[in-house]
């Protein structure tokens, strides 16, 4: 009977020691399925009809399933629908698992004394959602555009880090975790001339993406918001300017035309020139006075040539009239 015992122990103990004493780690997406193999099951197989039996158990306690030798297998109801048996290679299919079904799954032969001859720790993860990343500030030192940004992610810090157009450095926030965490994590990093939040863990990763060239000349910093200021005061001065040369030259404009009238009028004013004493003036070019010309110059009488009456008393005659008679016989 020892000679049976013996090949069974050096068995075991060669299976047992190719087990990790925390098992391997496991992470499975929430929702999607696992296989769990077993390593040289070949070996259990071949040598079955001299163990016991074989199980499946998670955390040490809850058994999910035992196989017997030519005695049908039994999942226990906790897991019926949610775990089957391959008993082919003795593995272990998990489907759709929760967050509850992470844990210790382990695979042991019972003989004298249970030996494990497989072990897995599973870590169910949501996936993560997509991060945001923020840009900051930019500034410009010697022609080269730097840029702070801040990356955040679900159920995380916020990692904040200093950029420019090849590299990032974390300044602040939670660091990053450990490839075996299951704390989803962030990072900062520059590719393909973009700067890239990715939010991630072992199941799933999500990132957010800004261009370098985009966040440069839309962003403005300090510096080139005085730039700015400034660039919108000289154009509003010469704006200005312009506006007060055209409004001058249109007021000069109005006036020239409005003298121009004047002068016209006042050279056909000029063209009847009315000297002192009465003597008309005729301005060169005109033959033909006009009535202005005539104004205050005295106006031919009509001469009468009838004889005066006989009969008219010449006590009644003006003095002039006696004159102009004088004058007339005199000259008779």
């Amino acid at each position: 009977m020892a000679t049976l015992h013996f090949p069974i122990a050096i068995l075991l103990t060669l299976l047992h020691q190719a087990v990790s004493s925390s098992g391997t780690p496991v992470f499975v997406e929430k929702g999607q399925d696992v296989r769990l193999d077993v390593q040289g099951y070949m070996t259990v197989k071949n040598n079955l009809k001299r163990l016991n039996r074989f199980q499946w158990r998670f955390n040490t306690s809850d058994n999910v399933v035992t196989y017997t030798h030519e005695i049908e297998t039994q999942v226990t109801p906790k897991y019926q629908g949610r775990a089957e048996f391959i008993d082919g290679n003795f593995s272990l299919l998990l489907k759709n698992l929760k967050e509850g079904d992470s844990g210790c799954y382990t695979a042991a032969v019972r003989a004298e004394k249970n030996q494990d001859v497989a072990k897995y720790q599973i870590s169910v993860q949501e996936r993560v959602e997509p991060p945001v990343l923020t840009v900051d500030s930019v500034s410009y030192i010697n022609a080269t555009c730097n840029m702070t940004v801040t990356c955040r992610g679900q159920k995380t810090s916020v990692v904040t880090s200093s950029c420019n157009n090849s590299t990032c450095s974390h300044v602040g926030g939670e660091s990053r975790g450990a490839e075996t965490s299951p704390v989803p994590l962030l990072s900062v990093y520059v590719a393909g001339g973009s700067i890239i939040c990715n939010h991630s863990n072992q199941v799933s990763w999500a990132s957010d993406t800004k261009e370098i060239e985009t966040i440069c000349l839309s962003k403005s910093g300090p510096e080139w918001e005085d730039h700015y200021t400034v660039i919108v005061m000289i154009l509003v001065i010469i704006i200005t300017i312009l506006v007060g040369l055209g409004a001058a030259a249109l007021i000069c404009w109005l006036k020239r035309s409005k003298r121009g009238k004047e002068d016209i009028i006042n050279t056909d004013y000029a063209t009847v020139g009315i000297q002192a004493g009465g003597e008309e003036q005729t301005s060169p070019g005109r033959t033909t006075p006009t009535i202005y010309s005539m104004v205050g110059l005295p106006q031919p009488q009509p001469v009468n040539h009838q004889p005066l009456p006989e009969d008219l008393p010449m006590t009644s005659m003006p003095e002039s009239l006696y004159a102009m008679v004088g004058k007339t016989t005199s000259k008779q």
